[in-house]
């Protein structure tokens, strides 16, 4: 039986890990009203890019412009109080120098001035708080990014707090999340420990990520935190990511492919998954091996059918993890018509080539 043959070489190659994971953005902030009152303006297009110090918002300053002119009102007639008393004092102090005022009176006037101090401090920090309640009346973005539809319009009355009037997402970068499960933790730990792989040294992996559509993001991010803790109710811990998106293609909420680059296979053997068979003990190849020779005095091959474990997928190829070594002749094309210990003649003796990237 005439046969095409690839010799097994032990190559490095990538290791790829992919994962379904779901874009965030990097910084998402709730925009809530911080006083209460009724909406009587928004100042944004919904959907549209904002600036840090935006209003976004009106609500309603009319009530914080009164209890603002109260309390300026308030604030001087402190002072003007504050005034009286320290011309007092100055009044009475020279008198008490000459003993021509009893020391009660001289404590009365100190205490005085001194209250009508506290009182203008008061009043001070009351006019800086209603101010500051007023300036809440225009509701502001705190980043740049994109804002989104308003969840209050207006002439809604809204609550200081408890009100969320829109959410205003950061696009410049973005996270990307992704579940890794405990199987695939351990299978991963395990090929580590074993050597089949490795790792960065500095434990820093790149993240390459594919939309949708089936186009692979131009920009490379890095995993930027991973949850120690399983969820018990998934059995999988968190991966983030972060990516830059400097043109804004990635929008929050889309489901993407995540692939995480940075482990390698030391020595990873792999061969044409048209070469493997599966049988009722499992998977297999054919081995091209030396049989006697002869009568004629040529040298003679058979197919020796040979269990194999696989790893994981390399393009066309599979990882063979357990079943063959360097310098096997495994038989690639011919194998549906072979059995074990028959006679082959190799026709053809493929090139040996080095897997691309594998997914683990």
């Amino acid at each position: 039986m005439e046969v095409a043959a690839q010799k097994v070489v032990e190559h490095a190659t990538p290791a790829v890990m992919e994962f379904v994971g779901q874009t965030e953005s990097g910084h998402e902030v709730e925009i809530r009203a911080r006083v209460s009152g009724f909406i009587v303006k928004r100042n944004y297009v919904e959907g549209a890019s904002v600036k840090a110090g935006q209003v976004l918002f009106e609500i309603d300053h009319e009530p914080f412009q009164v209890q603002v002119n109260a309390a300026r009102a308030e604030l001087a007639q402190q002072e003007a109080r504050h005034a009286r008393a320290r011309a007092n004092l100055a009044r009475v102090q020279p008198l008490a120098e000459r003993n021509a005022l009893s020391a009660k009176d001289l404590d009365d006037a100190v205490a005085n001035e001194h209250e009508a101090a506290a009182a203008v401090d008061r009043a001070k920090a009351n006019l800086a708080a209603r101010q500051l309640d007023l300036s809440y009346t225009y509701v502001r973005s705190p980043v740049d990014g994109m804002a989104s539809a308003a969840s209050q319009m207006e002439g809604t009355y809204v609550s200081a707090q408890n009100s969320q009037l829109t959410t205003v997402s950061s696009m410049d970068r973005m996270r990307v999340n992704f579940s890794v499960s405990e199987n695939q933790l351990l299978k991963l730990q395990s090929a580590r420990d074993s050597g089949h792989l490795a790792v960065p040294h500095d434990g820093q992996y790149e993240v390459e990520i594919t939309l949708s559509d089936g186009t692979i993001y131009p920009e490379r991010g890095r995993i930027t935190f991973a949850d120690p803790t399983y969820s018990q109710q998934t059995g999988t811990f968190l991966v983030r990511a972060e990516m830059p998106n400097p043109k804004r293609v990635l929008r929050p909420g889309q489901f993407v492919r995540v692939s995480v680059i940075g482990a390698s296979f030391p020595a990873a053997i792999a061969v044409p998954q048209r070469a493997v068979m599966r049988g009722p003990k499992g998977d297999f190849v054919y081995v091209v091996m030396s049989a006697p020779r002869g009568a004629d005095g040529q040298a003679a091959f058979k197919a020796e059918q040979r269990p194999v474990t696989l790893s994981d997928t390399v393009g066309d190829d599979w990882l063979i993890s357990e079943g063959l070594h360097a310098g096997d002749n495994v038989v690639v094309d011919g194998a549906l018509k072979l059995s074990a210990g028959a006679p082959v003649a190799v026709s053809r003796q493929l090139p040996s080539q080095a897997p691309a990237a594998g997914t683990h």
